[in-house]
């Protein structure tokens, strides 16, 4: 039996994974958790053997709590099941330590996949992934400037480009205006822009909206 922790900060959207996963034989979710805190407290005390982990939740989420787990139960598969396209997250996730990265608009066949072949002990790679990373170690000179920022620069960059404002970025992910406002200056001086207008810009120009 693979037991199964499912993380997202929607109440629904834990219910359909539930829905698709807990129905399978050989499957059982033994946790849910709608915060990073929580899920870190619930890896400590029960028995899992894969997370299913949404990198979008608010405060100490995504690749901070990806991390966390890891090294908490360096044992412990995880899948990123996210709403963000594979380009902007999946080479990240799996240099921290994920072992699959799953599209939310992949069909649940994908997910299952990606269940079992973690719970096997072998990461899950998607085509595409692999064409990626296998670009990346062929040509290292052709990566796209936004991979120069930090995990919490590009969750911030992210933001702006979905046109949000400093303090609606500051609640989503718990940090001050003024720290978020400190991000923004860095963002803008490692990619050589002015202004968010331009960040806008890019983040449409490179697929990461």
């Amino acid at each position: 039996m693979i037991k199964l922790m499912l993380v997202d900060d929607h109440a629904i959207v834990r219910r359909g994974l539930r829905q698709v996963l807990g129905e399978r034989p050989g499957l059982q979710v033994a946790a849910e958790a709608a915060s990073g805190q929580e899920a870190i407290d619930l890896a400590r005390t029960t028995p899992l053997d894969v997370v299913i982990l949404d990198i979008g939740m608010p405060g100490r989420g995504g690749l901070d709590l990806l991390r966390d787990l890891k090294e908490l139960k360096p044992s412990l598969s995880i899948v990123i099941f996210s709403m963000y396209p594979e380009e902007q997250y999946a080479i990240r996730c799996f240099k921290d330590g994920a072992s699959a990265y799953v599209s939310k608009d992949s069909p649940p066949d994908e997910l299952l996949r990606a269940v079992h072949a973690v719970a096997g002990g072998r990461r899950y790679i998607t085509p595409s992934i692999g064409e990626r990373m296998a670009g990346l170690v062929l040509d290292s000179n052709s990566r796209p400037i936004h991979e120069l920022l930090s995990d919490r620069e590009l969750h911030v960059l992210l933001r702006i480009g979905a046109g949000k404002r400093v303090t609606e970025i500051a609640d989503e992910l718990a940090l001050s205006p003024k720290t978020v406002s400190t991000y923004r200056t860095r963002i803008l001086q490692k990619l050589g822009m002015k202004n968010s207008a331009q960040l806008i810009k890019y983040v449409m120009q490179e697929g990461l909206g």
